[in-house]
């Protein structure tokens, strides 16, 4: 009797240690032909611990890089070129129109505009991309500053705020998705809406800065927008004139405002330059500036559409 259990328990024993050195040898990611044995609720723990690429609306691996590239690090989503209805639905509504906000630009000397210093510059732009990606949500849109495919200025905005992207998107002309990602100098406007207003202290604004204010550096093709800044839209038009000119004559073209001009009876497509416009504003029959690309393209365009007419 005793002879027979213990035989019995060895035979257990052994067709054990079979199946377990079945299963491990079967198994080639196994490190060892040991195994252990794990409980099902820390198998499961683990299970979760498993972390794969997000996929989905707001996800792309792509656009992250480009904006870590301009110092932007994305914290939780990232939209590109949503639509009006789309913008609306993350919380854009159409912001009140203010003027007459301080620009700062660096490397030219613009209207009315100031000064301000390549230092104050970079201590302003480290401020804001830190600020922008603090925020769950960024917003992203592309276009472009001229009609010419072949001297316009591509534009990227990057914006904490979806109300920022809406107004920027009546300024710029549409553009491919791939376009900016794809062009050797294109401009970034970085727009920080709910920034602290003692960022204005970093080029000397102090209590002045409060509602917002307007900083380019043409070297860095790089506009800063702070506070309600995206509201005004002159203010933007001016500064990105003054990044897209560079450009624009690198590629071949004249970058000029164009105004619808009524003279008597007629009405007359002017180009010229901004002091220019401003000289015959009563006349105009619009006070928002459409910056064109190239004087050239434009003129010649017009004068076919004139012929066949």
């Amino acid at each position: 009797m005793m002879r027979n259990l213990v035989l019995k328990r060895f035979l257990h024993s052994s067709t054990s240690l079979a199946r377990s050195s079945s299963s491990s040898t079967s198994n080639p990611f196994l490190p060892s032909s040991r195994c252990n044995a794990v409980s099902a609720p820390l198998a499961e723990e683990k299970a979760e611990t498993v972390v794969f690429p997000r996929v989905g609306p707001g996800f792309s691996h792509g656009l992250n890089w480009a904006l870590a590239r301009k110092g932007i690090i994305v914290k939780d989503k990232a939209f590109q070129n949503l639509n009006y209805s789309e913008l609306q639905k993350r919380g854009a509504t159409i912001a009140e129109s203010l003027s007459g906000l301080h620009v700062y630009v660096r490397g030219s000397f613009v209207g009315g505009s100031s000064e301000i210093s390549k230092a104050e510059f970079s201590k302003l732009l480290k401020q804001v991309t830190s600020h922008i990606s603090s925020i769950s949500d960024v917003f992203v849109h592309d276009g472009v500053i001229g009609s010419s495919p072949k001297c316009d200025a591509k534009v990227r905005v990057i914006s904490d705020s979806p109300a920022a992207v809406l107004s920027l998107s009546n300024v710029l002309w549409k553009t491919p998705t791939r376009a900016v990602s794809h062009d050797s100098c294109p401009l970034t406007v970085y727009v920080a809406t709910s920034i602290s207003a003692g960022v204005g202290d970093t080029i000397g604004l102090g209590s002045q800065g409060t509602r917002g204010f307007i900083a380019a550096d043409i070297e860095r093709s790089s506009l800063v927008l702070c506070g309600k800044a995206f509201s005004d839209t002159n203010g933007i038009k001016e500064a990105l004139a003054a990044l897209a000119g560079p450009v624009i004559s690198a590629r071949g073209g004249l970058p000029l405002s164009a105004r619808l001009l009524v003279s008597g009876d007629s009405v007359i497509l002017l180009f010229a330059s901004e002091k220019t416009i401003q000289s015959c504003k009563d006349s105009l029959v619009s006070a928002d500036a459409v910056l064109e690309s190239s004087l050239l393209y434009q003129s010649s365009l017009l004068a076919k559409q004139l012929i066949t007419s």
